[in-house]
Parts: C-alpha cells; structure tokens; sequence
C-alpha cells in the first residue's frame, strides 16, 4: 500500500461544458468572473485553473477546471452559501451545459523538499 502524505488543504475541483454556441467573449467573462471569487470571498485560499489539452478524448465535452484551495469543510460550506458565489452561479447557469464538482483532501507523494513519501 502506498502511504501518501495527507495535507491540511481541501481542494475543491469544478469542470465546465459550455453550451454549443456560447461566444469566447462570453468564456472569457465566465473565467474572470470565476477567479475574481478569491478576491470576494476570502474562505477561497487560492484558485488555479485551465482549460483542457488532453489528447486523451476523454473529458466528456467539459473544457474548464477550476481548483479552488480551502483551509477544511466549514470554509468550504461557507464559500458554498456566499452570496457572492451564488451570484457567480445563477450567472454561470446562462452558460454552460453541464458541471462536474469534486472535493477531495490533498494528498501528496512528494514531501515539500521533493523527495517521495512513500
């Protein structure tokens, strides 16, 4: 068995599928809107995010992933029930197709330094 190292921080992953049609001004706005919540909401640690290049053709149609970074579940929750976030969703709504969200406790094979923990 693989014995990872557990880390103290809650990652939150969200994957979008845009609608057929929506404009790429509209994407772009729907990504500034979107990370523009860490500076609003300040349970959000950090946020990264992309938009997908796999050559796997495995991503089901979503093109954007966020992770967003929280200290445990109860800034989590509070992020969730944020006004500012449900202001994003019903925006976010008018967009997209379908969303995909995950939660998960980091865990690392690697020590900070960069050596394996296994």
């Amino acid at each position: 068995m693989v014995n990872l190292k557990m880390d103290t921080q809650l990652r939150h992953v969200v994957c979008i599928k845009f609608r057929d049609g929506v404009a790429t001004r509209d994407k772009d706005r729907v990504e500034e809107e979107f990370c523009a919540l860490v500076e609003k909401i300040p349970q959000v640690l950090d946020l990264e995010w992309g938009t997908n290049i796999s050559t796997e053709q495995l991503e089901k149609g979503l093109t954007h992933c966020f992770i967003l970074t929280f200290a445990d579940e109860a800034a989590r929750d509070t992020y969730l029930v944020h006004p500012v976030h449900q202001e994003f969703v019903g925006f976010l709504k008018r967009f997209v197709d379908d969303v995909l969200v995950l939660d998960f406790w980091k865990k690392s094979a690697l020590a900070p330094d960069g050596t394996p923990t296994v």
